[in-house]
């Protein structure tokens, strides 16, 4: 069955009337801080779905080295290159539904398009996707792939604003309404108007010891966190407070989750245009591996390009949301 942002919380409680025997622990990893890419988890978790469903959820933010859980959330382009690399999990829930990403650069300089961002300073977080992402743009917009690349140990935003770097990746639905609502002069190119496929850019993937060994509790998992997110979409105000109680470190930014919540509803990014959530769109994946593998951004475990194109088919499933 399709699942649409439309149905409620409680329609759901009821239908996991048949909870597991005894609470179920699973761990989820974040892949950075609490926002609103994660709204979802956090309002199953408010609402009581994961305890109705049987289980107790641990929700940790990211740190370096941190071992994975039993589901990690994934920007997709970071998916794709650990799974080159050896990673073993399966994507099983596509939080985000149309890209977020975004080129970003000062917009008090004369730039027209990403053309003009060539021989200027890229501020970067050392992922071999960048490079494919930035090129492809540079190129398709008619100029020449040539800037100076620098990973920071700050915030690259801050570089930006302090015109330390021309230019850099944001999220729109993050730093991009925090330049807005701060009034930070930053404009910004949508990847797949400058010849980048469209994608997820974030998704939860599974160990995939654990889709093997508790397959029913990854789907009570699954069930209650698209529930968690339906609500979310059909609840944003209420959904932001509850993101904003759960993670107290966002209480001074109050402002930004509120608005942040409303460009995710409004923009469509966590759910598409008909209402679907959570399902992961079979062109988009398969475009986006293709891509990076023509790109030669996905690099094996000891350090070299793939020689054989992966089956990006294999590497994420809808089974747990039919």
């Amino acid at each position: 069955m399709l699942f649409r942002s439309s149905l409620t919380a409680a329609a759901v409680i009821l239908a996991l009337s048949s909870p597991l025997a005894a609470a179920e622990p699973v761990s989820v990893t974040l892949d950075w801080t609490p926002n609103t890419n994660f709204v979802g988890l956090y309002v199953a978790e408010t609402l009581g779905l994961y305890e109705a469903a049987g289980l107790k959820v641990s929700i940790a933010p990211f740190e370096f080295d941190q071992p994975s859980g039993d589901i990690a959330a994934f920007g997709v382009l970071d998916f794709y290159t650990a799974k080159a690399a050896g990673l073993d999990a399966v994507g099983v829930y596509a939080v985000i539904q149309t890209e977020t990403g975004r080129l970003a650069y000062r917009s008090d300089d004369a730039i027209s398009g990403p053309r003009d961002l060539a021989n200027g300073v890229y501020g970067g977080f050392g992922t071999t996707w960048e490079k494919a992402i930035i090129d492809t743009m540079i190129v398709h917009d008619g100029g020449e792939p040539a800037y100076e690349t620098v990973t920071l140990q700050g915030s690259v935003y801050d570089a930006l604003r302090a015109g330390e770097i021309d230019f850099t990746l944001e999220v729109l639905t993050w730093q991009g309404v925090e330049n807005e609502l701060k009034g930070h002069a930053i404009g910004t190119f949508r990847y797949a108007d400058y010849g980048v496929p469209d994608q997820h850019t974030i998704i939860l993937a599974a160990g995939a010891e654990f889709l093997r060994e508790r397959p029913q509790v990854a789907q009570a998992f699954i069930d209650a966190t698209r529930t968690g997110y339906a609500h979310a979409i059909a609840n944003p105000i209420e959904a932001a407070e509850m993101l904003i109680a759960a993670a107290p470190e966002l209480v001074e930014h109050q402002p930004l989750v509120h608005a942040s919540m409303g460009l995710m509803v409004t923009g469509n990014y966590l759910a598409r245009e008909d209402g679907i959530v959570g399902r992961f769109d079979d062109a988009k994946m398969i475009a986006l591996g293709n891509f990076l593998f023509d790109a030669g951004a996905l690099v094996g475990p000891e350090g070299e390009q793939l020689a054989e194109r992966p089956n990006f088919s294999s590497w994420y499933t809808n089974s747990y949301l039919d």
